[in-house]
């Protein structure tokens, strides 16, 4: 079973067709990059997949389940999406420990997911003295209080310097590795190409590739992840390779 099922779906907002017709898996074990520019759908999709937008058609499954059916969400996929969500008086611990009682999570986890971020040291500041990395990496620890088997992550790499970025590889790589779906949005491919196994490319809506990334490469005759990429958005060289 994939992680994640994306069938069919498609989401209009009046006149302005944001997704359409897109289909693709996410399988467990794998880091998996959604690869698109800024406006391209990426977003709209994975909340569909969350049940944060209601899909003007198609459907999306976790685990084998719509979002709205599995009991116990949090301990299944954990997300990471555009906004916080953390209220800027509480301290990261006083947020999680929130999460956690909402979500009926033991708040045994807090500790060891503020670690795996390194934000212990940081753990009792304001959530209104961070900045942006950090607040990436505490909605990163937030996505994985319940120890979830799917990551769905939007942009996580946004706001981070570049240690940031290398520690945030080191760490889905390790969740992948460790048996883990990691689904990852980018529209700056260079900062975790090198650990994307599987890749989905959206583009205005349309997905024009899901496959493994090395399959990519033959197939565009590319050296980089991002010229594969780029091939495929063009529509002079989408002509050469289709």
């Amino acid at each position: 079973m994939s992680a994640i099922v994306v069938d069919r779906l498609s989401k209009h907002f009046a006149d302005v067709r944001a997704v359409r017709d897109a289909s693709f898996e996410v399988p467990f074990g794998a880091v998996t990059g959604f690869i698109g520019g800024n406006g391209s759908g990426k977003t709209t999709t994975m909340r569909m997949i969350l049940g944060l937008v209601q899909p003007t058609a198609g459907e999306a499954l976790i685990a084998g389940h719509p979002m709205s059916q599995l009991a116990e969400p949090r301990r299944v996929v954990g997300s990471a999406l555009d906004r916080l969500g953390a209220h800027p008086g509480l301290s990261a611990t006083q947020h999680l420990q929130t999460v956690c009682a909402g979500a009926r999570l033991d708040p045994a986890t807090i500790v060891p997911s503020l670690e795996a971020v390194g934000l212990t040291d940081a753990s009792n500041r304001k959530v209104s003295s961070y900045s942006t990395g950090m607040k990436q990496r505490l909605g990163l620890a937030t996505a994985m209080l319940g120890d979830p088997p799917v990551l769905v992550l939007d942009e996580p790499a946004s706001g981070l310097d570049p240690a940031g970025v290398r520690w945030l590889r080191e760490m889905l790589r390790a969740k992948a590795d460790a048996g883990a779906a990691v689904f990852v949005s980018t529209h700056q491919l260079a900062e975790l190409s090198t650990i994307v196994d599987h890749v989905v490319v959206i583009d205005r809506g349309t997905i024009l590739a899901s496959e493994p990334a090395a399959d990519l490469l033959v197939r565009t005759r590319s050296d980089r992840l991002e010229n594969a990429v780029f091939a495929l958005t063009d529509s002079t060289q989408l002509q050469d390779i289709s």
